[in-house]
């Protein structure tokens, strides 16, 4: 399975395969040309609430994990969605935090990866 994350700002490259924008929000200052997203997939990103509540607070890491985890159950379709993509070929989940280590996709990469 190649699945990959990267934030949406680089250079999009061919290794990226099919590239799926997980924020709830478009990332500000980008273009849709130039971020290159195949797929948006706004309905599995944390809920508005949850993005606020964490606001990228490395303190709260442990907790979002867990909040985010919980809302992704409801969000099966989407999660199937993404599966499927990854079997047809390389996947990469684009985020746009500035922190590489705390945010979104990060908690999605290893939810996918340890199905």
């Amino acid at each position: 399975m190649k699945l990959a994350i990267k934030r949406v700002y680089l250079e999009p490259g061919h290794a990226d395969g099919f590239r799926i924008l997980v924020d709830r929000l478009w990332p500000r200052g980008l273009s849709k040309q130039r971020a290159k997203v195949d797929l948006w997939l706004k309905e599995i990103a944390p809920s508005t609430e949850l993005r606020k509540w964490f606001h990228h607070d490395p303190a709260k890491w442990t907790e979002f994990q867990k909040r985010y985890k919980q809302e992704l159950k409801s969000q099966g379709d989407q999660l199937d969605l993404v599966k499927e993509k990854i079997h047809q070929g390389p996947v990469t989940l684009l985020y746009a935090a500035k922190d590489e280590a705390h945010n979104e996709a990060v908690v999605l990469l290893s939810m996918l990866r340890s199905r």
